[in-house]
């Protein structure tokens, strides 16, 4: 892999760790766990590399 595609996953990872941190924060609204959980299928998916 090249430098760019190393950088890539990285700032993926980085995205999902940040999300993921706010959603085991949220305690109150159902509703915004519900939304940080739609941001992060695709994101956990792109780290995996499914398509």
């Amino acid at each position: 892999m090249n430098v760019i595609m190393i950088l890539y996953y990285l700032i993926t990872a980085f995205i999902v760790v940040m999300v993921g941190w706010n959603f085991i924060r949220e305690k109150k609204s159902v509703n915004d766990m519900i939304l940080y959980l739609l941001v992060l299928i695709p994101l956990v998916l792109r780290l995996l590399r499914v398509k």
